[in-house]
């Protein structure tokens, strides 16, 4: 047993040695079954092409070291294009046609990826690019391509987000003259739009171009007002790029610079001096997620590859295509070579085959997703699908993230899935970090300057005859001109209120011979035609004048008036007593006086003899009293508590009214002398009146929709308007209320103005799009804010206020109407209502059973009618007793306590103070 006990060491040491052998032997087994599958690579061993194929070669040993169990291995052959456009599709056919390869992993950039995409697709072979980002190259057009990066169509809805976030209205893109470079625009332009802005102006750079040549576009772009510009071009021609904008002066305060991934994604190959060159700029590049592995890998990248190497998301995004189609090409079973000739009189360009195992290749590479070093790989249509974007700010030293960009909520602070970072009341442009700008500062550009270099603004002017108050134009005798007016004063000031200076020439809009061009549509449409900049005066803002000019705020009041004559009033009209109240009231209070009347009736007749009598003294009294309580001048007593409760409310209701009737009537025959002869434009209309309006208004056009144009004359200056309204040639005149304003201040005593219409006053006019329109309108708040706008109105506009308000247009006198007393008859009515049922039901209870008890209720009803009409012979007001018509002129409930059918102790002396007891007796009220 001892001698066992020493033989077990020995024995498992001989049984591990025999494991391991056996697993070396079906390790070298395995390799030695496997399939090798032809990979080629087309990529330019520069620096970054050397980057990516040792991300390419550290991305097959990892996968492979990991999944050993695999048949098939990636065997990769390169061949270096030489930055050439024909070298690399020479590479490509060389790899098509000798080495039969059963995928490409390449090239570096679009261009070079165009022609050899046509290639795989002839030969059935996928072509798999990390670097082509080109939105030109689209696998729905090529089913054999597949891009393993992003389409730089991706990042234009971020960089759109951002101009809107600022409100910046003009950008120009400068960018790379290759496809590089071009395939983009479409995108870019697209999502500017969106993002109303608008694409002046296109900078287009050569890559080979040179200092001097990219000086002189610089310096093209600063003769231009846009201060906005969008980059979108490889770091090497970038870097050139900035660095001469430094130094002509393009990265000054103002200007905004927004970079694509173009430069941001390549960062590590750029210098310390550009990168303080681009102090300022803005740019998006893709966010790409850390993790372990990621961390891992790019501390071996730094060890095992050549010091000069850095790694970007391209290299990356290398690794995980390489690994992509490793699993793919595993996913498909593919054999090592698998080419059939398709024809044998091929040329040498189409001398190649077709590749068997290419469209199962192509598919297990579409199904094929995993996570890999930058991010979710998973191919859509033949893309990767698009994560968020980050938004950095470059701060010379390098970058900081100021914010995320993502397609369900635009701009945000962070990418936080647990929580939303768009809060509802806040703007993206405050979602993003503080930002430093281009001049080192801090403050948002503008996005757009006056350029120095360029001549002044052309500022277009209104010629007229009349109404020169707001613009008026003088010719000189050297034919220079002279512009003034209220208009032009508010003009100057409103540039004077802007931030920056701005330079300007008034070139009126009028013949050789001084007399106008044209009305004031065709003045604003030579905005649009180019003739002029812009357009002051008394420009009114219309829809249609807005669908080719863009109108600043208003800086004066809106409105469309009538003008019409005022007639002397003091010959009064014979029914002008009628008028204090709507025939709606007068009917209203009629039907209240009879309804008040009838209802005394009922409550007096049957204990009051003032109420009793034959049919028509009934019908009589009802009217004279309710008519007479309107001036309080009824001589019958009503008896019943009821009637008087009724009473009370019905005096207060005809107090209220009748004091109303003679304070309007009062202020009629008094305070209004002055009445217009035309309250309404339908009056007009229907009686086909002839109406005036100034020449070259917008007001013709809106005359016309309802007027005949024979009825329609024009004037162009307020003493024609004058002499029209006078000789009575038209019966109104329609003008904008700040010409009424004018005209009024002049003919306060004949005139007055009724407002008939809305419009949106004086404007300023800009060609559509200019970035002007925002800063003038802030000028114009400004200005119309503070008090040299009340100078101005003085100086041009003094005698308006001196005759009279014109903030109160002229109307016909409001009648009293029954919307100013329904709550008083609501409260008479309901009272009387309620005082009705209280009585009728007292008597309906009272008499009920003095009815005939086997009559029918019809019966009842009529014997209750007849009841209803009789004398109340028990009514106290009826019972004198010991005097039967006469108690002396004392109240028969006071003569009957004072007579008691009772025998009883003698009354009290008179000097008691005490009436003798009623025994007998019940005390009754109504």
């Amino acid at each position: 047993m001892e001698k066992r006990s020493h033989n077990i060491p020995i024995l498992c040491i001989f049984h591990y040695l025999l494991v391991v052998s056996n697993m070396n032997l079906s390790s070298k087994m395995a390799v030695a079954q496997t399939i090798p599958i032809r990979v080629g690579v087309i990529l330019d061993m520069d620096g970054y092409g050397e980057m990516a194929f040792n991300c390419l070669s550290m991305a097959l040993s990892d996968f492979y070291s990991t999944h050993a169990h695999y048949k098939t291995r990636l065997v990769l052959t390169t061949r270096p294009p030489k930055a050439d456009v024909i070298s690399a599709a020479a590479a490509g056919l060389d790899l098509l046609k000798n080495v039969q390869v059963q995928a490409i992993l390449g090239p570096t950039f679009s261009a070079q990826a165009s022609f050899l995409i046509s290639l795989g697709e002839k030969a059935q072979v996928p072509i798999i690019s990390f670097s082509a980002t080109s939105p030109s190259l689209s696998s729905t057009r090529s089913p054999y391509f597949a891009r393993a990066t992003l389409s730089d169509a991706s990042q234009v809805d971020a960089i759109g987000a951002v101009v809107e976030a600022f409100g910046w209205r003009e950008v120009v893109p400068v960018y790379e003259e290759n496809d590089f470079g071009e395939g983009i625009m479409p995108y870019l332009s697209d999502a500017l739009v969106r993002a109303n802005a608008r694409v002046p102006y296109r900078s287009v750079i050569p890559p080979l171009a040179t200092d001097d040549q990219i000086e002189a576009e610089l310096y093209k772009l600063m003769t231009m007002q846009t201060r906005v510009f969008v980059v979108h071009m490889m770091s090497a021609l970038a870097s050139r790029l900035f660095v001469i904008a430094r130094r002509v002066g393009l990265m000054s305060p103002g200007c905004a610079w927004i970079m694509t991934n173009g430069v941001t994604d390549e960062l590590e190959y750029l210098d310390r001096s550009v990168m303080e060159s681009m102090l300022g700029v803005v740019g998006v590049r893709y966010y790409v997620p850390r993790s372990k592995e990621r961390e891992s890998f790019e501390t071996r990248f730094s060890k095992q590859v050549l010091v000069g190497d850095k790694l970007s998301i391209f290299g990356l995004w290398a690794y995980d295509a390489a690994t992509a189609l490793a699993i793919a090409a595993e996913k498909a079973g593919l054999k090592d070579v698998n080419y059939t000739r398709t024809s044998t009189n091929a040329t040498e360009l189409e001398g190649f085959g077709v590749s068997g195992d290419g469209p199962s290749l192509i598919k297990a590479l579409s199904n094929t997703t995993f996570t890999g070093l930058a991010g979710s790989f998973s191919l859509v249509d033949g893309e990767l699908e698009a994560p968020p974007l980050e938004i950095v700010n470059f701060v010379g030293h390098g970058v900081r993230g100021i914010g995320y960009w993502t397609k369900e909520s635009g701009i945000v602070k962070e990418l936080n899935p647990k929580s939303s970072n768009t809060d509802a009341d806040s703007t993206p442009k405050s979602r993003l970090g503080s930002i430093i700008w281009p001049g080192d500062t801090t403050s948002w550009p503008r996005g757009w300057v006056i350029p120095t270099n360029k001549k002044k603004l052309r500022v277009g002017v209104p010629v007229k005859a009349g109404f020169t108050e707001f613009v008026g134009v003088t010719w000189n005798a050297d034919n220079s001109t002279r512009v003034e007016g209220y208009c032009i004063d508010v003009f100057e000031a409103v540039m004077a209120a802007l931030p920056y200076d701005v330079s300007y020439d008034y070139i009126p809009f009028a013949y050789p011979n001084h007399t106008t061009a044209g009305d004031y549509n065709s003045l604003t449409y030579q905005v649009f035609l180019g003739k002029y900049d812009i357009v002051a005066g008394d420009v009114t803002i219309v829809a249609n004048r807005s669908q080719y000019v863009d109108f600043t705020l208003p800086y004066t009041e809106s409105g469309v008036a009538m003008i019409v004559p005022m007639r002397d009033d003091k010959r009064k009209n014979a029914w002008i007593f009628l008028k204090p109240l709507t025939w709606e009231l007068w009917v209203t209070s009629f039907c209240s006086f009879v309804f008040i009347g009838f209802l005394i009736w009922i409550l007096e007749h049957r204990i009051n003899d003032d109420f009793r009598g034959p049919f028509w003294y009934h019908v009589g009294m009802i009217f004279w009293f309710s008519f007479s309580t309107m001036v309080f001048a009824h001589k019958e007593r009503v008896l019943s508590n009821l009637s008087r409760i009724v009473l009370v409310v019905w005096f207060l209701v005809v107090l209220i009214l009748t004091q109303s009737y003679t304070a309007s009537l009062a202020s009629m025959l008094t305070v209004q002398k002055l009445q217009p002869t035309v309250t309404d434009v339908n009056s007009l209309i229907r009686k086909s009146e002839t109406v005036g309006y100034m020449q070259g208004s917008f007001v013709f056009g809106f005359l016309k929709k309802k007027f005949d144009e024979s009825r329609l004359l024009e004037y162009d200056s307020p003493e024609k308007l004058d002499e029209l309204l006078s000789s009575g040639r038209i019966a109104a005149a329609f003008h904008e209320v700040p010409y009424i304003k004018l005209f009024l201040g002049k003919y306060c005593s004949k005139y007055t103005m009724i407002a008939i219409n809305k419009a949106n006053g004086f404007g300023i006019a800009f060609p559509i799009g200019s970035p002007m329109v925002k800063d003038v309108s802030r000028a114009i708040l400004t200005v119309t804010e503070g008090p040299k706008m009340a100078e101005m109105e003085r100086k041009w506009l003094g005698g308006v206020n001196n005759c009279l308000d014109l903030n109160e247009l002229a109307s016909p006198n409001k009648n009293l109407g029954v919307g100013s007393f329904w709550g008083l008859f609501l409260i008479v009515g309901v009272v009387g209502m309620v005082v009705l049922i209280v009585y009728v039901g007292k008597f309906v209870r009272e008499n009920w059973g003095e009815c005939d008890a086997n009559a029918t209720m019809w019966q009842r009803i009529v014997e209750l009618m007849h009841k209803f009409d009789d004398k109340d012979e028990n009514s106290h007001t009826f019972k004198k007793d010991g005097c039967r018509g006469d108690c002396g002129g004392q109240s028969p409930l006071l003569v009957s306590m004072a007579s008691p059918r009772t025998n009883g102790p003698p009354s009290p002396s008179p000097s008691s103070g005490f009436l003798s007891p009623v025994q007998g007796r019940e005390i009754e009220f109504y």
